[in-house]
């Protein structure tokens, strides 16, 4: 699989992030993708997910939404999660170097990427996000309507609350068509946000499915995660493509 390290310019700096191209399935060119990562950060799994995700004939960038806290290694999820004090102390940084509309602008700066690419099959485009990056796929479909025909999220937290920045409230600028899977016994995603979140894009007219996944907790689809889940990451897996070749292959023109 191709994988190559890219600096996209953004309005605050350069952003690090990375492509992924198909292997043996010519030149291209082929439908994009924006895959936003959970909260700990670029690392093998995403690499190897968006290495998955590519494999099926779409031209995959992972930006690292966290580049504004400087260069970082790969975390040891083992010692970052062994309690709440050390969980914090690993993502605090992180979680304070970006905002909804930081990465709101890195979104934009990621579109004139791919617009650029003549890898790229038009300038229509898929979003997919896990737990924080669910919220950012979301925004980036109701931020850039024009642009985002299809917009998927996994195990999210916090996507339909009283905050005056809720990702749901963007649902009336939403065209693209949105799949949501929470997470089962989820406190950041539970199911009265999830009805509002159906609700609110239902009353949007939007095309969606937002749904929980019964048994599977927050993390469940990256392998890595403690609390991996094979069943509902594959399940994941099945949905999104559904949703993608839907929309990116059999309706977006060259």
């Amino acid at each position: 699989m191709s994988k190559t390290e890219v600096s996209i310019p953004t309005p605050d700096g350069d952003a690090r992030a990375y492509v992924f191209k198909p292997e043996g399935q010519g030149a291209g060119p082929w439908p994009a993708i924006i895959f936003y990562f959970d909260a700990p950060a670029i690392r093998p799994a995403m690499f190897e997910m968006c290495e998955r995700l590519a494999s099926h004939g779409y031209y995959v960038l992972l930006p690292d939404m966290f580049w504004r806290a400087g260069p970082y290694e790969p975390i040891n999820l083992r010692e970052a999660f062994k309690d709440e004090e050390t969980r914090r102390a690993f993502f605090g940084k992180f979680m304070a170097s970006t905002d909804p509309e930081k990465s709101t602008r890195d979104t934009g700066a990621f579109l004139d990427f791919l617009s650029a690419q003549p890898e790229v099959k038009g300038d229509k485009v898929g979003t997919t996000g896990y737990c924080m990056g669910c919220a950012l796929s979301l925004r980036a479909a109701g931020n850039y309507p024009d642009r985002v025909v299809a917009a998927a999220g996994f195990h999210g937290g916090r996507l339909a609350t009283d905050a005056p920045d809720s990702p749901h409230l963007l649902a009336p600028k939403i065209k693209a068509k949105v799949y949501i899977a929470g997470a089962d016994e989820d406190a950041g995603f539970p199911p009265e946000q999830a009805e509002r979140l159906k609700q609110a894009l239902d009353d949007a007219g939007v095309d969606n499915e937002v749904t929980i996944y019964k048994g599977a907790k927050h993390g469940y689809a990256p392998p890595d995660m403690p609390v991996y889940d094979r069943e509902a990451s594959e399940r994941h897996w099945t949905e999104m493509l559904k949703l993608f070749d839907a929309v990116l292959k059999e309706k977006v023109p060259a």
